[in-house]
């Protein structure tokens, strides 16, 4: 009854929606509403109203013009109503989510008979922490001293002008003219401001802190629990299941999550439970927290059991920067011998990067770990006891020690425990030493490397660690989790297949997968490869290449994208170009991308030419319908530079297990970067244009053609 029930109050909102858009139904619209309905009415749950069955992910491609948010957001909001379970909404850009929020909801709610309310949801980074701002206002030589930053090309501290904008913001919230929203302020606030007056999981005191009534991200989240759909991003939503889920964002077990621009989503998660840390930062951190000790003690001394755990922090300081100190010359060791070596493939100069083959590490390096992991685990331990002692003392309405120092302190701690326990995650995944073949055919290895940084003339190395694929993490936390999930993207697929995805982001072969069918005639766009092209892998005779002949290629008169794969080569051919030419062109990196899609709609909205030469991040998400371009043409073949640790340690994983790296990972990747470049012409139904591929590669190659296979029909010239 509830599925029928459903299935017309969607079919009448969406008549409804058209109607008054004066709109035309598109096939695959109403397609993927259908498969989003089908996937939730069809989970299962128990009598306590939790999920019981395996078949609630729905995976789905749906390219330009599909009109995707418009059908998940018409299929999902009244199926999550019926079941009674909130909606998430999770977008990779800023972009979409407040096209989500401004546009796309508000019309939905007033063109349709749907009741349903909706909220943007922001992490505490986003919102002022009060506390913060009081105890940097009456003492700022005091707060600079004890928030010390971990390194030093982190955030400056605190200086004039910056307390200058602290007082304009006190004086706006007590105006009421501000909600303590940074994204509310009138102006930019730079992260060197803003970080010093934001907060935390580790540091915020929450509900024992005395601004608590009148805390902006506490108002924000328990406001959350009123609305029906909440529009987040997909760091949030990764924030929240790291935390266990329910702490920022509604409980995983009742949430219907929407994954808009899913193919962000496994890299983002691997990003948040990838760990670093710097040798030489680290072991002045820890003495820096030794001088603090008495500072604190002369502020909050006898309360509880703190003089007893504090006394035991200094040993465990040093005894841990000890051992730091042992690992910075070992580290110094390992970049000196590869340096001598003018050809090892774990040598990557120009990121100055070593990278331990297969994550396997030596046992110098493993012990060293090992003795650091049982270290951070004491002091993480002992931090913990502490904060447990303060957090008490703040709820103990007898405490003799004032309550803003019992709250500044605990702040401090906080910060203290959080990068004890990152460092203790670090050292934990070094510990122990695989065996390669057991690494090879039974586990997932981690990526380990050392990374050389240079600031200010000193010099430091920083030890990362991170899963070389987001899949466990992904099946354990949200998959396991969620009561139902809907993933979609214009690429998920790479070849044709939706193998890839489900690889790196861990759904189920038993899960929804389907492809939309595009309301776009491909056929508009020629694809060529023009006669003068070669094949770009020799570097110097394709760059010339392409100077010599853009020119010729290109419609001065017309809006045109160059899309390059590296800046080197976007730079050589710019300057290689006659200054006539050089006029004509927006250069990335010389203006933001935001200015550089203004100015290059407002020359083609005033009958001029343009022509923009940007990198990856204008192959995606730029939208250029109509006469804004109608040329886009592509250096090369989109394969990723192999200087990526995990990228690579993947590469060894597969090849381990007797798998072809290249087929298996660097041409499906390929293929949906070179789908995305192509994407950039046809943006809705009346464009028409020209895509110009100057890499001869994709005709002489083998992996060429299965590539060009893999595109769209466009009306191919060879």
């Amino acid at each position: 009854m509830i599925v029928k029930e459903t299935q017309e109050k969607i079919q009448s909102a969406y008549r409804q929606f058209l109607q008054s858009n004066k709109l035309k139904p598109r096939y695959g619209q109403k397609l993927m509403i259908a498969n989003i309905v089908r996937t939730l009415t069809a989970i299962t749950a128990d009598t306590e109203g939790e999920r019981d069955s395996n078949n609630h992910v729905c995976v789905i491609e749906a390219g330009t013009g599909t009109g995707k948010t418009v059908a998940y957001l018409l299929a999902a909001i009244p199926v999550a109503q019926a079941l009674k379970k909130k909606l998430v909404i999770s977008t990779a850009t800023v972009a979409l989510q407040e096209q989500i929020i401004q546009k796309d909801l508000p019309e939905i709610k007033s063109h349709t008979d749907l009741s349903f309310n909706f909220i943007l949801a922001k992490g505490r980074s986003r919102y002022l922490c009060l506390s913060k701002l009081d105890r940097l206002l009456m003492d700022r030589d005091a707060y600079n001293t004890f928030n010390q930053a971990l390194y030093e090309d982190e955030a400056p501290l605190v200086d004039q002008q910056s307390v200058k904008i602290y007082n304009s913001m006190v004086d706006a919230i007590s105006a009421g003219k501000w909600n303590g929203d940074r994204d509310n302020w009138p102006q930019e606030i730079d992260n060197s401001v803003w970080t010093p007056i934001t907060t935390n999981h580790r540091e915020c005191t929450g509900r024992r802190c005395s601004n608590v009534t009148t805390c902006s991200f506490f108002k924000a989240r328990e406001a959350i629990g009123h609305y029906d759909c909440i529009v987040a991003n997909h760091d949030l939503v990764l924030a929240d299941l790291a935390l266990g889920g329910g702490a920022i964002l509604p409980d995983p077990k009742e949430t219907i999550y929407i994954f808009d621009e899913g193919h962000h989503l496994p890299d983002k998660a691997l990003s948040h439970f990838a760990y670093h840390s710097r040798v030489d930062g680290t072991g002045k951190w820890l003495d820096q927290n030794h001088k603090v000790l008495s500072s604190m003690l002369d502020d909050i001394s006898g309360v509880g059991n703190v003089d007893h755990y504090t006394e035991q922090l200094p040993s465990i300081f040093l005894e841990t920067k000890k051992h730091l100190d042992i690992l910075y010359p070992y580290c110094q060791r390992l970049f000196d011998e590869q340096s001598l070596l003018e050809v090892d493939k774990q040598w990557e100069k120009s990121i100055q990067r070593y990278r331990f083959e297969q994550g396997v590490v030596d046992d110098i390096l493993a012990q060293q770990a090992d003795l650091l992991y049982q270290q951070f685990d004491r002091l993480t331990a002992l931090i913990g006891k502490v904060i447990t002692e303060i957090q008490s003392s703040l709820e103990d309405g007898y405490c003799v020690v004032p309550r803003v120092d019992l709250e500044a302190w605990l702040s401090v701690v906080g910060n203290w425990q959080a990068r004890a326990e990152a460092n203790r995650q670090l050292w934990r995944s070094y510990c122990v030493i695989h065996s390669k073949n057991n690494e090879a055919s039974h586990n997932i290895p981690l990526a380990r490397w050392i990374t050389f940084v240079e600031f200010n003339g000193s010099i430091d190395f920083e030890v990362c660690s991170s899963p070389i694929l987001a899949s466990h993490t992904l099946v354990s936390r949200l998959w396991d989790q969620c009561y139902g999930a809907v993933v979609t993207s214009a690429t998920l697929t790479a070849l044709g297949k939706f193998d890839r995805f489900m690889m790196r982001a861990g759904t189920a072969a038993d899960h929804s997968y389907n492809v939309m069918p595009s309301p776009l005639d491909f056929s508009r766009a020629t694809l060529q490869i023009p006669a003068f092209a070669v094949e770009a892998n020799n570097s110097i005779l394709h760059t010339q290449t392409i100077i010599d002949h853009l020119p010729e290629l290109l419609d001065p008169s017309q809006g045109s994208l160059v899309l390059f794969s590296s800046r080197r080569q976007m730079l050589d051919v710019y300057t290689g170009l006659p200054s006539s030419w050089q006029d004509e062109i927006l250069l990335q990196g010389d203006h933001s991308k935001q200015e550089m899609l203004n100015q290059h709609k407002s020359l083609i909205d005033n009958g001029k030419g343009s022509i923009l030469f940007g990198l990856a991040s204008f192959a995606e998400g730029v939208d250029l319908p109509g006469s804004y371009c109608t040329h886009v043409v592509i250096a090369k073949l989109p394969f990723s530079v192999p200087d990526d640790p995990v990228e690579a340690s993947l590469a060894e994983w597969v090849e381990a297990k007797g798998g072809n790296p290249f087929m298996e990972i660097s041409v499906p990747d390929a293929s949906i970067k070179l789908v995305q470049s192509c994407g950039r012409l046809l943006r809705k139904e009346a464009d028409t244009g020209k895509i110009s591929i100057l890499d001869k590669r994709l005709v002489t190659k083998r992996y060429g053609k299965v590539l060009l296979n893999a595109l769209p029909e466009y009306t191919v010239k060879v």
